[in-house]
């Protein structure tokens, strides 16, 4: 059996870079205490508007923002449903869930969960 990922796309005022970093610091040592393979979080760096699709236009990227591309790791589907359920209930992660004071615009996030199917 092979790992599932979640994936994570999303807009960020590159003003609140600082803050998201130290939002998905917390958050990546939260979903890791709970078992997550892994967690990482990439910033925008060659991301250019496309004439059909791109990340840019994926999540209708205004200016003074940057594009963000996260994903976490876990051992199966069952086990990204067991390490989610343990996150959620999590006190540290309440104002997060609360979404007022997130560093960037949760409605434009794109994410889903991925079933592994090659691993070179």
């Amino acid at each position: 059996m092979m790992a599932y990922v979640d994936g994570f796309v999303l807009p960020l005022p590159t003003s609140n870079i600082e803050s998201y970093r130290a939002m998905a610091t917390t958050c990546g040592a939260i979903w890791r205490e709970h078992g997550a393979l892994q967690y990482r979080e990439c910033i925008a760096d060659d991301v250019k508007p496309g004439k059909l699709t791109s990340f840019p236009q994926s999540v209708n990227l205004q200016p003074g923002e940057t594009v963000v591309f996260s994903w976490i790791v876990y051992e199966s589907r069952a086990h990204r449903d067991e390490v989610n359920d343990k996150v959620m209930k999590d006190p540290r992660m309440a104002d997060f869930m609360k979404g007022t004071d997130m560093p960037f615009d949760g409605k434009r996030m794109i994410y889903g969960g991925f079933d592994m199917f090659l691993d070179l």
